[in-house]
Order: C-alpha cells, then sequence, then structure tokens
C-alpha cells in the first residue's frame, strides 16, 4: 500500500508560521494543526530566509525566477526576430534580374 502525500495550501502555512512568530510554542500550533513539528520548523525556516515568496507552490516561482524565466524567452523571441530579419535583409537585398 502506497502513502500519499499531505499537501498543504500556502495559506495554511502562512497562518502555522504566524502563530509561530506571534509567540505561539512550535508544539502546540504542530499539535493543534496535526502536522509534525519538523515540517513546521522546516516552514518558518523558509519564510524566515525567503519572505513573501517563502511558498511558492507547484509551477509557481519565486519572483526572482520568475522574472529571470520572462527575461530568458524574451530573449529568445527576440533573437529569433533578428534572425528572421537577417534572412529577409539578405533575401531583399539581392539584385533583380
Amino acid at each position: 500500500m502506497t502513502k500519499t502525500r499531505r499537501t498543504y495550501p500556502e495559506s495554511f502555512k502562512r497562518d502555522a508560521v504566524e502563530q509561530v512568530l506571534a509567540g505561539t510554542p512550535l508544539r502546540h500550533v504542530a499539535h493543534a494543526l496535526d502536522i509534525t513539528e519538523a515540517l513546521l520548523g522546516k516552514w518558518k525556516r523558509q519564510f524566515q530566509d525567503v519572505g513573501p515568496d517563502a511558498f511558492p507552490g507547484r509551477g509557481k516561482q519565486s519572483g526572482e525566477a520568475a522574472q529571470l524565466k520572462r527575461l530568458r524567452d524574451d530573449l529568445a523571441r527576440v533573437t529569433m526576430e533578428r534572425d528572421i530579419l537577417k534572412k529577409a535583409l539578405a533575401i531583399f537585398s539581392q539584385p533583380t534580374k
């Protein structure tokens, strides 16, 4: 029998971390939410290290990663357009007979 991995929404993680940061002991929050202390500690470290982009979720990227992907996509598009224009210039600059 395979175990399914539990996933938690970003709002759940943020609420749990906010409770810990507000002063509620980590052990109490973990017990109340039925999660392990290690998992809650991991979420807390992520939130403290990364800040608002701490829990990107599936397919979502952090601010810098999303911007880098967008810039790479733009570069690929502009490079393709440049190559097309170079070929068009070579075709149209040939002398006509």
